[in-house]
């Protein structure tokens, strides 16, 4: 069975290249698309659902907005089984701060320059809140078009949805991004920050394994 799979926000696949996926899927990862001018967030989900086959059963899995990206696909082609990493359910399990950018819309009103990645202060930032002791972070933030982080965040932020239970649930204990404490994950990975998907790779693979036996 194929498993198709995408990443957080800006990342490419090296945030998940040290998971060791079940050897009985078929693992396919799907890129992020750059969003059109002003498209809108169902017809950019219908644009990445487009690459999925499913004249055949298949699975998903999502980590970080990614995780919102393949249960917005569930709707349109229903997989066997959805997994999150690092992601919410929905959007009662959104942290404060997300609530307050939700709130404020204060992501629309910032200077698409703000998004650039090659800014120190834009580094500092997401350093601070995906993981403060890994100054690996950009070898993960791969795709790094302003237009497209800045579009992104927008859409995390307002992004509304109800929880289905279908949805498998993995977040690391440590996480800023999405704490647990608003969530009741399926899996807990132990201290582990929004990047343990590559910092935590066996508890990862451990889990996933059991997920799909």
């Amino acid at each position: 069975m194929k498993l198709y799979v995408i990443s957080g926000l800006g990342a490419d696949f090296k945030v998940l290249e040290k998971i060791t996926f079940p050897q009985q899927l078929q693992v396919v990862f799907l890129d992020w698309l750059i969003p059109e001018n002003q498209e809108d967030f169902l017809h950019y989900v219908n644009r990445m659902a487009d690459r999925i086959d499913e004249s055949e059963p298949f699975c998903l899995l999502g980590y970080s907005f990614g995780g919102i990206i393949v249960q917005e696909i569930d709707k349109i082609k229903p997989a066997e089984k959805v997994v999150i990493l690092g992601s919410i359910k929905s959007d009662k399990e959104k942290s404060r701060f997300i609530k307050f950018g939700e709130r404020t819309k204060i992501a629309r009103y910032l200077p698409q320059s703000m998004f650039s990645l090659n800014s120190a202060a834009a580094y500092s930032f997401a350093r601070k809140i995906v993981d403060p002791k890994n100054p690996k972070l950009m070898q993960y933030l791969q795709v790094t078009d302003p237009y497209y982080l800045k579009w992104g965040i927008e859409k995390v932020s307002a992004w509304k949805f109800d929880e289905n239970p279908k949805v498998i649930q993995i977040l690391g204990s440590k996480d800023i991004v999405f704490p647990p404490k608003y969530s009741k994950p399926d899996y807990v990975v132990q201290n582990g920050t929004h990047l343990f998907p590559a910092t935590k790779p066996k508890q990862v693979s451990q889990i996933l394994a059991e997920i799909f036996q």
